[in-house]
């Protein structure tokens, strides 16, 4: 082919691949026919280097968007994780929670412990490795998600097509740290009846199970919430110090504690 041919044809497909939406494949297209030429690949392999970059390019996109949209606090992830500062946290229990399988299997996840002890970050690290494969999130407080819950009761509306409720994964960070009444307990055990065995939660919580009857005001709705959540669950509780201290304390006065489960 003349190279006054292989221009035109080159701006013939640029053309159409910008009708067709298709920048990825605009951007590395020079790039990628030279490899071929070089490394004399055969079409099928050049198609597929071509489809794979525009794929990879969508999905980052898309991981992009619902991360942003998802109400996450911050991005993290496992890798960025002290474990080195919380040595009585089994990492192992932890680490294969990241297989992703207790969201598969609609299970949930309990991180217990005092203020600063990693829960929130474990919790996020978790809802982004469910978002890069492909999963529905969503992130709230407990605080947050009373007020959107008691909205839906005062207009009428189920909520059920909410983010909240239909989400593969919904993170409730903070469960404990202000009281609620009769009425918001009663809205948060519908809440959690509804996703029971349907979709997977993670709760993060100061409080210890035994403390909970002082939270929600009401054994009976307190034992009904607890059974569903804890039926299919990882509970971790994380007895350590408190990351805002690291640095602070001595290195023989960070804590030992035991992982439970």
């Amino acid at each position: 082919m003349c190279a006054v041919s292989e221009t035109l044809v080159f701006e013939r497909i640029d053309a159409n691949l910008a009708r067709l939406r298709l920048s990825r494949i605009r951007d590395v297209l020079p790039e990628i026919v030279h490899t071929a030429e070089d490394q004399h690949k055969s079409y099928l392999s050049f198609l597929d280097d071509l489809l794979e970059e525009e794929v990879a390019q969508k999905e980052q996109r898309r991981v992009e968007t619902t991360l942003k949209i998802s109400g996450l606090p911050f991005i993290k992830t496992i890798d960025e994780f002290d474990f080195t500062f919380q040595p009585g946290l089994d990492r192992q229990k932890v680490m294969s929670l990241f297989d992703l399988r207790f969201i598969r299997d609609k299970g949930n996840v309990i991180f217990l412990g005092p203020p600063g002890v990693g829960k929130t970050h474990l919790a996020v690290a978790l809802a982004v490795k469910a978002c890069q494969s492909g999963m529905s999130i969503y992130f709230t407080t407990m605080e947050d998600l009373i007020k959107k819950l008691k909205k839906d009761q005062e207009t009428g509306r189920s909520g059920r097509g909410r983010s909240y409720y239909k989400s593969a994964l919904v993170v409730v960070d903070e469960v404990g740290y202000t009281p609620i009444d009769r009425q918001e307990c009663n809205l948060f055990y519908r809440f959690v009846a509804n996703r029971y065995e349907k979709a997977s939660t993670i709760l993060t919580s100061n409080k210890a199970f035994s403390d909970w009857t002082e939270l929600f005001h009401d054994q009976v709705i307190v034992t009904a919430i607890l059974d569903r959540l804890l039926h299919h669950s990882t509970v971790i509780n994380i007895r350590g110090n408190s990351f805002r201290l690291r640095g602070k304390l001595p290195k023989e006065q960070i804590e030992s504690p035991v992982s439970g489960g």
